[in-house]
């Protein structure tokens, strides 16, 4: 009895995919635990041991400020994929594949500029002007001891000089720029940039106005 010469392949499983690389502020989620920790402990007090209508105003404000908190603190991030850039800001989140990406700036904010000539702030990364002035202190330093060193010897830069970086926020935006000019020509990297809404904060802030409007409205 023969056998066949090739057996059926079995199935190979997917080839996995790298997974976003995720920017956040770690000052910003520092700060928005504390807030939250404080309007929390605040408006929890006033809704159970506050009188009149006291208990109803700390409610209305904790709907109206919580979402707040958490959208500007907590929720901002940049999401860094192979095909496409996702940048949640606090009441958005923008899909932008790298082929229809501009530009990446960085002045007083950081921000992502479309072929069609949207911008988007990129929230997660901010600016930092104190940050900006230590690297470039720091940069000015390592060229002294450069030439310092190298002037002795054969004429040439010391090849012992440390590199000197960049401020934080300046340096993923440059990290970025790599990524947009090694996929922005890409076939998987091309679409449409996409803008969604963030009802789950915009919704409960809302809310929140309203219900505080009409307590304070009624007297």
């Amino acid at each position: 009895m023969t056998t066949p010469d090739h057996q059926p392949s079995e199935p190979q499983p997917p080839v996995p995919t790298a997974k976003d690389r995720v920017h956040r502020s770690s000052a910003a989620i520092a700060g928005g635990v504390v807030m939250l920790a404080i309007v929390l402990w605040l408006g929890i007090d006033a809704l159970f041991n506050g009188h009149g209508r006291t208990p109803w105003l700390a409610l209305a404000t904790m709907i109206l400020v919580v979402p707040l908190v958490v959208a500007f603190t907590l929720r901002p991030a940049v999401f860094v994929g192979e095909d496409r850039l996702r940048v949640r800001n606090p009441f958005r989140m923008i899909t932008l594949p790298w082929g229809e990406i501009a530009a990446l700036r960085s002045g007083y904010s950081n921000e992502v500029v479309a072929k069609s000539g949207a911008k988007y702030q990129l929230w997660a990364v901010p600016v930092s002007l104190r940050a900006r002035k230590r690297a470039a202190r720091r940069q000015a330093r390592s060229e002294a001891a450069t030439r310092d060193g190298g002037g002795g010897r054969s004429g040439g830069p010391s090849t012992g000089a440390s590199v000197v970086g960049r401020a934080e926020g300046d340096q993923v935006v440059e990290d970025l720029r790599e990524v947009l000019e090694r996929r922005g020509s890409e076939a998987g990297a091309q679409g449409e940039v996409v803008v969604r809404w963030a009802y789950e904060v915009v919704v409960p802030a809302v809310a929140g106005a309203v219900l505080l409007v009409i307590l304070l409205a009624v007297g």
